[in-house]
């Protein structure tokens, strides 16, 4: 079986996995969230996500570190549960990340050429296509330019609105919605934390994966964490719930409200670059839980192929881009957020199961096990209680995968 090269390190792992979160949550997700959850409930919505994800993220890290190979909780969920429950992982992954790759490529077209969003949609998944069958260590590298000038758009926004954007903190306690409410814009939410995981599912390629993987999961987490809540903050300090919650743009109306709306260009730039990261870091996931399930013939054993120079999974990658460009010409994903955080939270609750079947570390004061536990619980209360049209879709597409590896399975 030919193996992908550990070219990545702690640095270059963080550096994905912030590439793989920065521009979901600030330019998609706090709007709707704040529509379900109002001015209060906001905040600790976003709390509550962070924590379901850190929890995640703690049984995430000791798997990968325990199974360093391609595939993520695909993987996992077979080697410690059941094929059933592994295949289900790999399936709700590559169906519901790939409608956020459409999702992310049709804003990238909206943001620069609204007029032709597809056109422009198809050549961003194209061009990130490209730069990903040159090898993991070009991701990389490609993924620290457009973090440090996302990092840069949104400091920009931060100061911008602090300093000029009529902030008021007690626009945070505007009236919330019901707990429900929390609970689903926390669902919704989720959405802008799922990439942390890109670094298990690349643990093929991590340097020394017992070491960096624990080391850089949290790491980036936690980075994307203080992030959003700081620009939480901000959106809804300067806008208030009900302006937040009916924009488009939040970070566009920030320094509009500050009287500085020629900085408006540079926050769509900002947004443009941050979601082309996320773009990129999802079709290279994708691209490594379809090799790891073909592998294991769950998908056709010809995208199991391994490029000889570069050491990419370069059919896997390409079915992918031709998969998400079909979507992007014939659909409208862009509120497929519901429907991806579906199929990623149960992803996760497997994730968690699986976790629970290690043994206790040595040394923590906190037991894992407790983690993994309320990661699982709290993966499926987000997910049913995520909007009704979301989770029959998610739940459904799950169903209809399962239904077909059980025929496929009888079959062999």
């Amino acid at each position: 079986m030919d193996q992908l090269a550990r070219r990545l390190g702690v640095p270059d792992a963080v550096v994905i996995g912030l590439g793989s979160m920065l521009g979901a949550g600030v330019f998609v997700v706090f709007a709707p969230a704040a529509a379900v959850a109002g001015g209060a409930g906001l905040l600790p919505a976003l709390v509550l996500a962070g924590f379901i994800a850190f929890c995640n993220a703690t049984s995430s890290a000791r798997l990968a570190a325990r199974y360093p190979e391609s595939g993520g909780t695909y993987v996992y969920g077979r080697e410690r549960l059941n094929p059933l429950a592994g295949f289900l992982a790999g399936w709700g992954f590559v169906v519901g990340k790939t409608a956020s790759c459409a999702a992310m490529a049709l804003t990238i077209g909206a943001y620069l050429w609204p007029g032709q969003a597809r056109l422009v949609a198809v050549g961003a998944v194209l061009a990130v296509t490209a730069v990903n069958l040159r090898g993991i260590g070009k991701t990389a590298t490609v993924t620290k330019a457009l973090v440090a000038l996302a990092l840069a758009v949104l400091a920009l926004v931060a100061v911008v609105g602090v300093a000029g954007g009529d902030l008021a903190l007690g626009r945070l306690g505007d009236p919330g919605g019901s707990g429900r409410g929390i609970l689903t814009a926390a669902g919704l939410l989720f959405f802008a934390f799922a990439g942390y995981a890109r670094i298990a599912t690349l643990g093929e390629e991590v340097r020394d994966p017992q070491r960096t993987i624990p080391r850089a999961v949290p790491l980036a987490l936690g980075v994307v964490l203080a992030i959003y809540l700081v620009l939480a903050v901000v959106t809804l300090g300067v806008l208030g719930a009900d302006r937040l919650a009916g924009s488009a743009a939040p970070l566009v109306d920030v320094v509009t409200a500050a009287g500085l709306p020629g900085l408006a260009w540079v926050v769509r730039a900002g947004a443009t670059i941050a979601v082309t990261g996320v773009l990129l870091s999802l079709v290279a996931g994708i691209g490594r839980t379809t090799l790891a399930m073909a592998r294991r013939r769950d998908l056709p054993g010809a995208l199991a192929a391994v490029h000889p120079v570069r050491q990419v999974p370069h059919r896997a990658e390409l079915a992918v881009a031709a998969v998400v460009i079909l979507v992007v010409l014939l659909g409208d994903v862009r509120d497929a957020i519901g429907f991806s955080s579906c199929t990623v939270l149960v992803y996760y609750a497997i994730t968690n199961a699986a976790a629970l079947t290690l043994g206790r570390d040595p040394g923590r004061r906190l037991p894992v096990q407790v983690l993994s536990g309320l990661g699982l619980v709290g993966c499926l209360l987000l997910a049913v209680n995520l909007p009704l049209a979301s989770v029959l879709a998610g739940f459904g597409v799950l169903a209809a995968g399962t239904a077909w590896h059980l025929v496929r399975q009888r079959s062999r």
